[in-house]
């Protein structure tokens, strides 16, 4: 089957495969291709730019004809049905918390006999809770713990699941935000976690400053050690409230992302504070389908004008359905 690659000399093969690993991006259900002097490596997804750096000069995109290698066994092939879980670095989270204890070790047990990179499945106790918006687990099978490495994009982010809230399934909308950020811009991560949005950032080398922003000290901590783990170096981590900190950080910033989707609109005044004339917000919520983005622009219409300012709002998307009936929205508003 035709399928995009990044074509290499074969003898810088294993140096280009490594770093498609890292990324995320190496179609593995793919046999590599060949000839007389170059290997041809699948992907499963075609890069962005940012992505090819590291690969060796002599590296270019390509296509080419590629054999799949023989299935093996899925989990759905020995439960019967496909179960809902999501994978952090190693370890597997079942997404429905009510889960009966046999039917999450089946689950866990056809996870771990045929997904070789899983180490450890968990399951989750209570949805995400408190002001540090953390979960309790249950570890179900393999390894006990909830600690683990987790790449994305080129970056390793380090997390423990009990401890800061953490989901792969925003590495699409954090790339997408990369984008929209220029060389020299200051961005400011308001709720910035383990650092998925500010080291993948700063790790970018195009803001001139990134400042990454948490209450949780258990979040900050694992936010310093990414940011030694990625040599991540135009950016700061501080421990504190968004409010606080948005007064030391007036005016500054070319771009305010705002991922607290449950509580994000509390923090609107500070954020249109922290936002340069001109500045963009990535404010995200979680709506009803009825009311997906109206009521939410209004809220930042209202915080803007309290500040004497004006907004136009450059996108609204539909991030990822949240539960029935509800879903996970960002809204791109510049402030004027």
């Amino acid at each position: 089957m035709k399928r995009k690659c990044i074509k290499v000399p074969k003898k810088k093969g294993e140096p280009a495969r490594r770093v498609l690993l890292g990324l995320d991006i190496f179609d593995n259900s793919l046999k590599i291709g060949s000839d007389e002097t170059f290997l041809y490596l699948p992907l499963s997804r075609e890069p962005v730019s940012e992505e090819l750096k590291d690969l060796p000069l002599d590296s270019e995109m390509a296509e080419f004809d590629f054999e799949p290698i023989e299935k093996k066994p899925a989990p759905e092939d020995l439960l019967g049905f496909s179960p809902a879980y999501e994978v952090v670095g190693d370890i597997a989270l079942l997404e429905d918390e009510n889960l009966d204890a046999e039917t999450a070790l089946k689950i866990a047990d056809a996870l771990l006999r045929t997904q070789p990179n899983i180490k450890s499945v968990v399951k989750p106790l209570t949805p995400v809770i408190g002001e540090f918006r953390v979960r309790e687990f249950e570890v179900i099978a393999g390894e006990p713990r909830t600690e683990t490495i987790h790449r994305e994009y080129g970056c390793r982010y380090k997390i423990d699941l009990s401890k800061a809230y953490f989901t792969p399934r925003l590495s699409t909308e954090r790339s997408r935000i990369l984008s929209r950020v220029k060389d020299g811009d200051t961005v400011v991560d308001m709720f910035a976690g383990v650092g998925p949005y500010s080291i993948l950032l700063a790790k970018s080398k195009k803001p001139s400053k990134v400042v990454a922003i948490d209450k949780n000290p258990d979040a900050v901590r694992y936010l310093k050690e990414n940011i030694s783990l990625n040599s991540a170096k135009n950016i700061e981590a501080i421990e504190g409230d968004a409010r606080e900190e948005a007064k030391r950080f007036a005016g500054t910033a070319d771009h305010v992302i705002m991922n607290l989707p449950h509580s994000a609109y509390e923090f609107l005044d500070s954020a249109v504070l922290l936002t340069k004339s001109g500045g963009i917000i990535y404010y995200y919520g979680i709506t009803p389908e009825d009311d997906l983005f109206e009521s939410s622009i209004g809220l930042i219409r209202e915080a803007a004008e309290k500040a004497g300012r004006k907004v136009e709002v450059l996108e609204t998307r539909v991030v990822r359905s949240y539960a029935p009936h509800q879903y996970n929205i960002c809204i791109e508003a510049k402030i004027l």
